[in-house]
């Protein structure tokens, strides 16, 4: 069973693409430097556009 749908890779790969070129932002406006930082914001576009991605993990 695939854990993330295809909608979802798509947009890891165009926001790790973004990141590389320097042109993706955070909510605050500032650079995504960050691997681990441009996969979350590819995820969290792609959970709100409906694709099949696991929801976040709950902080205590």
């Amino acid at each position: 069973m695939a854990r993330y749908g295809e909608k979802a890779s798509e947009k890891v790969h165009k926001t790790m693409h973004e990141a590389k070129h320097g042109t993706l932002k955070s909510g605050s406006g500032k650079k995504v430097t960050s691997r681990k930082q441009a996969v979350a914001i590819g995820l969290s576009e792609a959970r709100k556009e409906g694709g099949k991605v696991p929801a976040r993990k709950k902080s205590h």
